[in-house]
């Protein structure tokens, strides 16, 4: 028992005595352009630029700000015109283009932009047409960055409504009817906001927002006519609103209900960066990259839209 417990203090000594202090050199990061733009149907187009930030930088509002790009020279071509994009101040912007960043930002409120020091490439002068083709040039630090977008033919929902769930005499889903054109790529889009008016005499959602699954493609329905139901995205304050139904409509709700079309290009982007925010804290999960459609590395996207609204009456 002694030798061997002497052969073993031996081989730890000769493990220890060949351990190394090894010293890793992580290469310098390197930030690159992130593209959030977006064009819709008779709307301004709405650019934010901005750098990637390094994994260890800090993540609070100041630095976020502090990333955003205000030097670059910014242009749309469309049919051969190019019209050139401008900085504007939040306060600047027109309402409808407020109401956009908004919900790009994924805000709760309009009045959530308040105070922010941010700026946005924009113009007056460009409205997305149906069946365009926008190009976004981008001169930055030297470097052209392009990307190439369309706002696609609309497809309507060919009914609207909402019924009550069994269970319950007041709570249901919104429920459609979708006639999907055959062979051919369509992605869609749905985003809702409540316009019932609140006490205050305020509606009660002022900017559309889009729940879980909000991004959808007819890979599975292509040409189809189908039936399908949406949950609520709203968040509620409401405390007469049961909370086991806060994913449900009530009864007397008045719903817009903003569907949208888009390329297999966005629908791509928009498809990989949502799994990937889904899978983020699984040690199991394939890594996915957002395939952007921009030149030269820049990361994000250049998007163009074709919303069709309707209106959703929560009664039986």
């Amino acid at each position: 028992m002694f030798s061997k417990s002497l052969t073993i203090l031996g081989l730890l000594a000769i493990c220890g005595s060949c351990s190394k202090e090894v010293t890793i050199e992580l290469p310098q990061y390197i930030p690159e352009l992130v593209v959030d733009g977006t064009i819709e149907t008779d709307k301004h187009p709405i650019i934010l630029l901005s750098r990637s930030a390094d994994i260890y930088a800090s993540t609070d509002l100041a630095a976020y700000i502090s990333n955003f790009v205000l030097d670059a020279n910014v242009s749309v071509v469309c049919d051969s015109d190019t019209v050139s994009l401008e900085l504007f101040s939040i306060s600047a912007l027109p309402i409808a283009s407020k109401e956009k960043l908004a919900e790009m930002l994924r805000l709760k409120n309009l009045s959530d932009l308040d105070g922010i020091p941010l700026y946005v490439y924009s113009s007056n002068e460009l409205e997305g047409e149906v069946n365009k083709t926008y190009e976004l040039i981008i001169d930055y630090k030297e470097k052209l960055y392009i990307g190439q977008t369309t706002i696609p033919n609309p497809t309507p929902l060919d009914t609207l409504f909402w019924k009550l769930e069994p269970e319950t005499l007041e709570y249901g889903y919104s429920w459609a009817i979708l006639s999907d054109p055959i062979n051919q790529f369509d992605g869609y889009k749905w985003e809702v906001k409540r316009t019932n008016i609140k006490s205050n005499g305020l509606p009660k959602d002022d900017i559309f927002k889009r729940g879980s699954g909000g991004y959808f493609d007819d890979k599975y329905f292509d040409g189809i006519t189908f039936e399908f139901d949406y949950e609520n995205p709203m968040s509620r304050k409401d405390s007469t609103h049961l909370k086991e139904y806060k994913r449900y409509y009530r009864i007397g709700d008045t719903v817009v209900v903003k569907f949208s079309k888009m390329d297999k290009q966005v629908f791509n982007f928009y498809d990989k960066k949502f799994n990937q925010i889904a899978n983020s804290g699984n040690p199991f999960a394939t890594p996915i990259n957002a395939p952007s459609n921009l030149s030269d590395g820049a990361l994000g996207i250049w998007a163009g839209y074709s919303p069709i609204y309707d209106t959703l009456y929560c009664y039986p």
